[in-house]
Order: C-alpha cells, then sequence, then structure tokens
C-alpha cells in the first residue's frame, strides 16, 4: 500500500489519477503514524520549497524511520527536492537530508521558471527509469533544482543542467511530474509500484 503524503503542496488529483491507472494501491495518511502500514511513500509537491515546514517534526521523523526501515521512497517536483539537504528558495526549511547538497535557482540565461516538455539524459541504469529510453521527453515545472551529485542517475538541461532523476539505495526522486508526463511517466509510477513489491527493496543498481 503506498502511502501518498498530502501536505498541501501536491498536485493529488493527477496523482491519484496516475496512480489508479497503473492499478496501484494507496492511501493518504492522516497523521505520521499512518506511515507505519505504507509499503512504499510518495512525496508529490509543487510550488514554493515553504510548502514543505507542513511537514513537522513528527512527519520527518516517520518519514525517516520508513526509509530506516528499507520502504521505499520517492520525491516527486517539490518532493525530489525535499529529498536534499534544503533549498535557497526557503533556506529556513530544511529538506529531509537523505540526499547531500541543496537546490538552487536555475540560472536565468533562459526563462525561468522552466515549464514544459524536455529530454531526459540517462547517466546510468535505474530500476526507477526501467524502460525509459534516453532522450525520452517528460514534463516538468519548476524554478529550482537539486545538483547533480553521485545520486544522480538522469540529468536535464534548461540553461544548465540540474538533476531530472536521482537514486540511491531505496529512494529516489524525479523533478518532473510523472502523473502529466505520458506513458514515460506512468513507466516510472509502475517501476516504483514493482520496486515497492520487490523482495530486496534497494533501488540502486551497478552500472
Amino acid at each position: 500500500m503506498i502511502a501518498l503524503i498530502d501536505y498541501g503542496a501536491g498536485n493529488l488529483t493527477s496523482v491519484r489519477k496516475a496512480l489508479a491507472a497503473v492499478e496501484a494501491a494507496f492511501y493518504t495518511p492522516a497523521a505520521p503514524a499512518d506511515l507505519q502500514r505504507a509499503s512504499g511513500i510518495i512525496v508529490p509537491g509543487v510550488g514554493h520549497f515553504a510548502a514543505t515546514r507542513a511537514l513537522d517534526d513528527a512527519w520527518r521523523a516517520a518519514i525517516r524511520a520508513a526509509v530506516r526501515a528499507d520502504v521505499p521512497l520517492l520525491g516527486i517536483c517539490l518532493g525530489l527536492q525535499y529529498l536534499f539537504e534544503g533549498s535557497d528558495e526557503a533556506p529556513e526549511a530544511p529538506g529531509l537530508g537523505l540526499l547531500d547538497g541543496r537546490s538552487t535557482l536555475l540560472p536565468p540565461t533562459l526563462k525561468v521558471p522552466h515549464v514544459g516538455w524536455n529530454a531526459l539524459e540517462i547517466r546510468r541504469p535505474s530500476r526507477i527509469l526501467d524502460a525509459v529510453d534516453d532522450g525520452t521527453q517528460v514534463y516538468f515545472t519548476h524554478s529550482f533544482a537539486a545538483p547533480v551529485t553521485s545520486a544522480c542517475v538522469a540529468v536535464t538541461t534548461h540553461s544548465a543542467s540540474f538533476a531530472a532523476v536521482v537514486e540511491q539505495d531505496h529512494v529516489a526522486g524525479v523533478q518532473f511530474h510523472p502523473e502529466k508526463s505520458g506513458d514515460a511517466g506512468l513507466c516510472v509510477l509502475r517501476n516504483f509500484l514493482r520496486i515497492t513489491k520487490s523482495p530486496n527493496h534497494q533501488i540502486t543498481q551497478s552500472s
């Protein structure tokens, strides 16, 4: 059962429709303790990083405890940025700190926010991108982006290259919106669903 976190910043209606389309069983936890029955957790989000402050210490502790218990976690858009230490968009709001680094504003060389379709440049094999081809177009809407680190498995370039997909152990994130990215986005959600059902939840594979 997938726990879909609602903290007031997610496009929950579209994400729910996409999860239903891939026949995922899911629920929206009302309290941190409700995460105890989750086989996987999705943190979606659009908008300003300050919205993540709605996930208070109890929520943060519950999510981190689930990750320590090897429950797969997927961050979408703002949810990907939340996996890192924080964002320059709201310096006072801490991220989960599961991945090293901070999100920064995209360079204003091109139009910001970055809205629309852009290509994935896949840098190494990954389970979350299984059956998604290099160069696949996916849908973005964001102004801030996470850095390209060792956790990055795919980049996209808009003014500069940024982390479009990250994976580390059983934590993954996508900067694009799978619920708005057609067949490729549904493939990502199916892959995450498959990971939650795997005896070995660890996401990262050798390149």
